[in-house]
C-alpha cells in the first residue's frame, strides 16, 4: 500500500513536477500561512497561561501541587478533546471562518480570568480558555487545504512553530505580573498583578481576530465540502492513525507537559526565581517550536519515518540521563536537546498524516492532535504522582515517565519497520504502509 494522493490544487503531478499556481494563489497561500501561524502563537500563549499565572495563584490561594497541576492541565484537556469535531468543521466550512470565531470566543473567558476571585471560578474559566487549544486542529486543516503534498511538511511545520507562544507566556507573563500593582490602574479598569496577564492576552486575541479578517483571503478551500460525516470519520478507525497519536504524545503532549511543569521544577529543585525559571524554560520551548519547520523540511526530503526515528532515539538517550540528579547546567543542556528533538518530531508526525490522509487532515489531524493534547493533560498529573512515589520525594521521576512513553513509541515504530522489511514492503524511507 502506498500513501494516498490528494486532489487539492498545486499538488505534484505523476511526473513529479508541481502543478503551476498563479501568483495570486501563491500570495493567498502565504497570507493563510502567516495569519494561521501568528494566530496559533497567540492561542498557544493563552493555552499555557496558567502554567505561570497558576504559580502566583498557588501562593495566593494556598494550592497543593495536585490542585496547581489540575488548574494548569484543564485547558489542555478542553483544547484536546474537541479537536476532532472542529477539524472536521474546518474542512467543511473553511478555516478563515472557524479560526476567527475561535479567536473571539476564546477572548471572553480569558478576560474573565482577570476578574475571578476563587479557585472554583478559575477551574470553570480554565475549561473555557482551553478552547484556545482547538486552534491547532483548525489551523492544521486550514493550512493543509492551501498547500500541495510536496510542501505540506514545511508548511505545517511552519504553522506548528506557533508553539513558541508558550515562550511568550514564560517570558512576558512574569514581567506583566509585576508591571502594574495588585490594586490595578485607571480606577481598576486595568487589573494589576497576575490579573494583568489574562487581560492583555484577551486584547491580543481580539486584535488577532481583526487581523485575520483583514489579511486572510476571503475565499477558502473546503476539502470536505459535499462529503458525509460518516465518510469524514472513516479514517479515524484506522490503527495507523492511533499509532501516530501515540507518537504525538511523545513529541507534543510531553512538550506541553514540560512547558507547564518546568517553571515549577526549576523553582522547587534548583531554588530559582520565577523570572529565571521562565527564561530557562523558554530555552526548551524555543527549539521545540522554532525547529518544527526544519523537521517538516527534512520530512519532505527524506520521509517522515527516519526523522521520527532519530527524534525518538535521541530523546531516549537524553531522558535516560535526566532521570538522575544533576547540576542545573547539564540539566538545562539536556532539556534543550529534548526540545530540539520534539520540535523536529512534531513536524514529522504531521507529515505522516499529510502523506496518508490528504483529504482528511482536519479529522485525522484533529484526532492525532487530540491524543497528543490529552497526553499534555495526563502527564503533569503523572509527574505530580511519580515524584512522590516511594519513600523519598524524587523530582527526577518526571523524566522516568517521559522515558517510558518514548520507549513504547520507539519500540512500536521498530516493530512496524521490521514487519515491513520481512514482508518486503515500504522499504523507501518516505513510505510507511504499516499498521
Amino acid at each position: 500500500m502506498t500513501p494516498l494522493t490528494s486532489s487539492t490544487r498545486g499538488q505534484s503531478t505523476d511526473a513529479g513536477a508541481p502543478t503551476p499556481v498563479t501568483a495570486g494563489e501563491q500570495r493567498d497561500r502565504t497570507r493563510v500561512l502567516v495569519m494561521a501561524t501568528v494566530g496559533f502563537t497567540v492561542f498557544f500563549a493563552v493555552w499555557v497561561m496558567f502554567a505561570i499565572v497558576g504559580i502566583a495563584l498557588r501562593k495566593d490561594l494556598g494550592l497543593s501541587d495536585g490542585e496547581f497541576a489540575l488548574l494548569a492541565a484543564i485547558p489542555i484537556l478542553t483544547g484536546s478533546v474537541l479537536r476532532v469535531p472542529f477539524g472536521i468543521l474546518t474542512d467543511r466550512i473553511g478555516g478563515r471562518k472557524v479560526f476567527t470565531a475561535l479567536l473571539l470566543f476564546s477572548a471572553v473567558p480569558t478576560f474573565l480570568v482577570s476578574r475571578a476571585d476563587t479557585y472554583e471560578q478559575l477551574l470553570v474559566l480554565a475549561f473555557f480558555t482551553g478552547f484556545s487549544g482547538i486552534s491547532f486542529a483548525v489551523g492544521i486543516a486550514w493550512v493543509s487545504a492551501w498547500y500541495p503534498p510536496d510542501l505540506q511538511g514545511f508548511a505545517l511545520g511552519t504553522f506548528g512553530a506557533g508553539n513558541v507562544g508558550a515562550s511568550i507566556t514564560k517570558l512576558a507573563a512574569p514581567t506583566l505580573v509585576t508591571l502594574v500593582a495588585a490594586g490595578g490602574a485607571a480606577g481598576g479598569v486595568i487589573p494589576g498583578g497576575w490579573r494583568l496577564v489574562p487581560f492583555v492576552f484577551a486584547i491580543g486575541l481580539v486584535l488577532t481576530a481583526v487581523a485575520v479578517t483583514v489579511v486572510a483571503p476571503r475565499h477558502d478551500h473546503r476539502p470536505a465540502q459535499g462529503r458525509t460525516l460518516a465518510d469524514l470519520s472513516r479514517p479515524l478507525s484506522v490503527l495507523r492513525v492511533w499509532r501516530f497519536g501515540l507518537y504525538y504524545v511523545v513529541v507534543f503532549g510531553a512538550y506541553v507537559a514540560l512547558s507547564l511543569w518546568l517553571p515549577k521544577y526549576y523553582v522547587d529543585v534548583y531554588g530559582m526565581e520565577l523570572t529565571e525559571a521562565g527564561f530557562l524554560t523558554s530555552l526548551f520551548i524555543f527549539p521545540a517550536s522554532l525547529l518544527r519547520p526544519l523537521g517538516g523540511y527534512l520530512s519532505d526530503r527524506i520521509g517522515a519515518r527516519p526523522v521520527t526515528y532519530a527524534s525518538f532515539i535521541v530523546m531516549c538517550g537524553a531522558l535516560l540521563v535526566l532521570s538522575f540528579p544533576m547540576g542545573i547546567t547539564p540539566f538545562t543542556v539536556l532539556i534543550v536537546v529534548v526540545g530540539v528533538m520534539m520540535g523536529v518530531g512534531k513536524a514529522s508526525v504531521y507529515k505522516y498524516i499529510a502523506d496518508y490522509f490528504p483529504r482528511d487532515v482536519g479529522a485525522v489531524g484533529g484526532l492525532v492532535g487530540a491524543i497528543g493534547g490529552l497526553g499534555g493533560f495526563v502527564l503533569p498529573l503523572m509527574f505530580a504522582w511519580a515524584q512522590d512515589w516511594g519513600d523519598v520525594r524524587r523530582p527526577e521521576n518526571t523524566f522516568v515517565v517521559l522515558l517510558a512513553a518514548t520507549l513504547v513509541s520507539l519500540v512500536w515504530l521498530i516493530v512496524v519497520v521490521l514487519r515491513l522489511r520481512r514482508d518486503g514492503r515500504g522499504l523507501h524511507l518516505g513510505v510507511d504502509p504499516g499498521p
